[in-house]
């Protein structure tokens, strides 16, 4: 059995431990830096992206989740997981974690009122995947090494480099516990 951390500072995170406990692995809340060193794998819940930075920064979160990213142990972000993870954001000179070579755009389909679900065909995972997008980033430039799993309308809306993996919906809205499983699985090759 593999420790899964999900990041307890903001966002959907009841959900992604449901999630992970479906899967039949151990889910962790991380709220506290240290636990960080008690996990195989790490998911940056979806949620809001400046108010998860605030709450990293407050309570000293990024130094960690760097060496966190830089150990290879795979990490997992969803929505606004996904823009932490992002070396590069549409609109900003830095990046939050930057652990994933894309360029994210945050908000690009939308304000909340226009949020969707559609079905995607999610290379390695599914071919009927109902996604929640909720004021969704896209990938709008991904590097050399970066694997494209899934498009919506010809935007990029899950890869995966290495041992992170990035997606703009919401898999943890739903009771399809594909993706998470594959993530889990990616925990489970670099144990």
């Amino acid at each position: 059995m593999v420790k899964i951390g999900v990041l307890g500072l903001q966002g959907a995170v009841r959900e992604h431990v449901q999630s992970v406990e479906a899967c039949g692995e151990e889910a962790v809340v991380i709220k506290r830096k240290e636990q960080l060193e008690e996990v195989d794998g790490l998911i940056m819940p979806g949620g809001e992206s400046t108010a998860m930075r605030r709450l990293i920064d407050k309570y000293d979160f990024m130094p960690s989740l760097k060496r966190f990213a830089e150990s290879g142990k795979p990490m997992y972000g969803t929505c606004a997981g996904l823009i932490l993870l992002a070396k590069n954001l549409v609109g900003y000179d830095q990046p939050h974690i930057g652990a994933m070579d894309v360029t994210v755009e945050r908000n690009s389909f939308g304000r909340q009122r226009e949020s969707f679900e559609a079905e995607l065909d999610i290379n390695g995972v599914a071919e009927d995947f109902n996604a929640v997008f909720i004021r969704a980033p896209h990938i709008v430039q991904a590097g050399e090494n970066v694997e494209v799993l899934a498009k919506h309308n010809d935007r990029i809306v899950a890869a995966r480099e290495g041992n992170i993996l990035g997606c703009s919906f919401h898999p943890e809205l739903t009771d399809d516990h594909r993706i998470t499983a594959y993530f889990i699985n990616m925990v489970k090759e670099n144990n």
